[in-house]
């Protein structure tokens, strides 16, 4: 089944945070805190306790002060989907590295897939599904796949990619649209349905071979 964004269970924030000044460098006063130093950049994981909030710095877990993050560090929410989306595959890998979420939901309800899709970010698509863990067929708040939305920016090498990994075809957005009807390319238009034949067209194609 898709992954329905209405039905998600909630999901932390994640962000990414720079040091960029020795004044933002933080040292450690228990053993279960996380220390860094100007140059370092930081992953937030866990937001939930409105205190201290849970992260990675160079391979190493610990809590950082909330306030300290907020009113001192230079920072980006959703930090894989930004790189999915700027097609900064670089910057994706390091996010993957240092455990950011592949499934994590932005304020649209998208994942990073969605934005690499709709980015046409071949080397980021391929990445984010080579991890084992990526729900090709999650639904955004707009009840889009990432094959809605590489279907309507017309990236046919995206959309292909993605059927090759299991996309489904017959996923239905809230305009009761599938990846299909927002295609305006050819090509995009072309692999769906070609994908599509096996469950739905197959027999109609036979029925017509037979009356030649």
């Amino acid at each position: 089944m898709p992954y329905n964004y209405a039905k998600a269970t909630h999901r932390l924030m994640e962000r990414t945070v720079f040091v960029t000044t020795k004044q933002g460098s933080y040292h450690i006063i228990t053993s279960d805190e996380l220390s860094f130093d100007e140059g370092d950049t930081l992953y937030i994981t866990d937001t939930s306790n409105a205190a201290w909030w849970k992260g990675r710095c160079n391979n190493k877990t610990g809590l950082i002060p909330y306030n300290y993050v907020e009113d001192k560090l230079e920072s980006i929410d959703y930090p894989l989907h930004d790189a999915a989306k700027r097609g900064n595959i670089t910057f994706l890998e390091e996010c993957l590295t240092n455990k950011v979420s592949v499934n994590g939901l932005d304020k649209a309800g998208s994942t990073p897939l969605h934005w690499a899709a709709r980015g046409g970010h071949m080397d980021c698509l391929e990445r984010l599904l080579q991890s084992g863990k990526c729900e090709v067929n999650a639904q955004n708040k707009l009840g889009d796949t990432a094959l809605h939305s590489a279907a309507w920016k017309g990236h046919a090498q995206a959309v292909k990619m993605l059927l090759e990994k299991g996309a489904r075809t017959d996923v239905k957005n809230n305009d009761d649209k599938v990846p299909y009807d927002l295609s305006k390319d050819a090509a995009c238009s072309a692999a769906i349905r070609q994908a599509a034949m096996p469950r739905t067209l197959s027999a109609d194609y036979g029925e017509e071979g037979d009356s030649d």
